[in-house]
């Protein structure tokens, strides 16, 4: 049986993981897993236990196979033939491509409220630069874990 954890004992780690040529599905399932924190031991579905990600060069990542032209991504707005769609294609066009990554953690994630917490501890950047280097994040050399992580 886990033990419960108080929020006194909860210890919050920074990793950093660079997303060039890296397939999003693997890479938003893995960063989801560090999120909610079920990469530790001390893991419970209703505590946020989960560590900081930080994603760097997020306009190098890559999709396999036709996903980045034929995906489509659905939202309504809440009336009537408010349906909106979007690709990764045209988010990239639209200097959006933070929001490729943000979509597939974020549906990767349980709804609610927690979930919107958990959320907030994934930061993406552009390019190598980032401003987390105060807290001292381990780098996860995310592309060396499964040979079919990168995408060529």
């Amino acid at each position: 049986m886990t033990p419960f954890i108080k929020k006194k004992d909860i210890k919050k780690d920074w990793y950093i993981i660079n997303a060039q040529n890296v397939a999003v599905g693997r890479l938003a399932a893995f960063i989801s897993k560090v999120l909610r924190g079920k990469n530790k031991p001390t893991f419970n579905p209703h505590i946020d236990n989960g560590d900081f990600v930080v994603v760097t060069n997020i306009d190098k990542i890559k999709f396999t196979g036709k996903k980045f032209t034929n995906k489509k991504y659905y939202k309504h707005t809440g009336h009537p033939g408010g349906i909106k769609e979007s690709s990764p294609a045209s988010l990239k066009e639209r200097n959006k491509t933070e929001d490729i990554l943000k979509l597939a953690v974020k549906r990767m994630l349980p709804g609610g409220p927690l979930a919107k917490k958990q959320l907030t501890k994934l930061k993406i950047y552009n390019g190598e630069k980032h401003p987390h280097e105060i807290q001292k994040p381990k780098i996860i050399e995310f592309d060396k874990l499964n040979k079919r992580n990168l995408v060529k």
